[in-house]
């Protein structure tokens, strides 16, 4: 579970970042589920962007990655998510 200081960190270092996974028309598919899984693995704090054409609630493809990825949510901007997992070698180290 992050603290809201992790949260507000992890927030600006996403900042930088581009989104590494569209979700359109298709919504929340197997696909979808896959590439932010092997975002994670990768990169840690992943970009999640919902196109215009996606028909699923920004909050609740929010609730159904994180739960499908076992990740937390760190915020909601617009209709792009930022989800962090820590990995088995992490990159980002977390101020307690």
């Amino acid at each position: 579970m992050l603290t809201s200081k992790q949260k507000k960190m992890l927030r600006g270092l996403a900042n930088s970042r581009h989104p590494l996974v569209l979700i359109g028309k298709e919504g929340l598919s197997t696909a979808a589920c896959t590439a932010l899984k092997n975002a994670l693995e990768s990169h840690e704090l992943v970009k999640v962007k919902l196109l215009k054409s996606a028909l699923v609630p920004v909050q609740q493809a929010a609730l159904d990655l994180s739960a499908a990825t076992h990740s937390e949510v760190v915020g909601i901007i617009g209709k792009t998510i930022i989800f962090y997992r820590r990995a088995k070698k992490p990159v980002i180290v977390l101020d307690i």
